[in-house]
């Protein structure tokens, strides 16, 4: 009997992994039988991350493209060797700073990367996915898609806003056969994080506050992938799973 979580077969599109959380994810879903395309801006970057895969013997392909860049995205998924039967939209960048001091720049950016580059992606593919009878697309939240935080606020408010946008997705393409969820990360030990984890106040803070008393490590969120992904969850739709070791079932 064939595995419910085996993706032998499907081909995935990573956006935004050629390294952390991206990188983590692809190295699952990979492990479970997927080939998997990794994406970014940066060719050789890119390669180096595939060839770290393809020496693990994985089927891995890049596409080197800004998914805020419609026509690039489109483009570049239209050139690959096979359609995409999953995407999970991960690409995403933080600026920490006062309230007060975030311009109007840094918003655009932030609107541009957190939901444009998951809106432009999954415009791409859908077509593809509703002609051949379905597909998944996960969409990486974050914790502060339910709670907020100071310096963070326009991180914060694309990822609330990211997590309407599933559930809006979830409702309009269910019936197409397309599940569409969320995924909401605690804190993990990334690159992203560095300058967090080297911090010995904010590294307390979340030892502390997470129940599990530590980091997530990358690798910790690809179970969680690998179901959304999978015959096992042709029945999830609309939901935001948080991978946080516990943060936000305690007060």
């Amino acid at each position: 009997m064939t595995s419910p979580f085996d993706l032998t077969g499907r081909h995935a599109l990573i956006t935004g992994s050629s390294r952390g959380l991206g990188f983590a994810l692809a190295r699952g879903l990979a492990a479970a039988g997927a080939a998997v395309t990794l994406n970014g801006r940066d060719a050789p970057t890119l390669e180096a991350a595939a060839a770290t895969l393809r020496g693990e013997g994985y089927a891995v392909d890049i596409l080197v493209a800004d998914v805020t860049n419609g026509e690039a995205i489109t483009a570049g998924i239209g050139e690959l060797a096979r359609p995409i039967d999953i995407l999970i939209n991960n690409a995403g960048i933080q600026v920490r700073a006062p309230f007060l001091e975030h311009s109007v720049a840094t918003w655009q950016a932030m609107f541009s990367t957190h939901i444009m580059g998951a809106v432009l992606p999954a415009q791409a593919v859908l077509p593809s996915m509703i002609e051949r009878g379905g597909g998944k697309i996960i969409n990486i939240c974050s914790l502060t898609s339910e709670v907020g935080r100071a310096t963070i606020a326009p991180y914060a408010t694309m990822k609330g806003a990211l997590k309407m946008l599933t559930r809006t997705m979830a409702t309009e393409f269910a019936a197409h056969n397309v599940q569409v969820n969320g995924i909401g990360p605690g804190y993990f030990a990334t690159d992203m994080n560095e300058a967090l984890m080297a911090d010995p106040a904010f590294d307390a803070f979340v030892r502390r506050r997470t129940p599990a008393g530590r980091w997530g490590q990358p690798a910790e969120l690809a179970g969680t992938a690998v179901f959304l992904a999978s015959p096992a969850a042709n029945f999830v739709n609309g939901q935001i799973i948080y991978v946080d070791g516990g943060i936000l079932a305690a007060l």
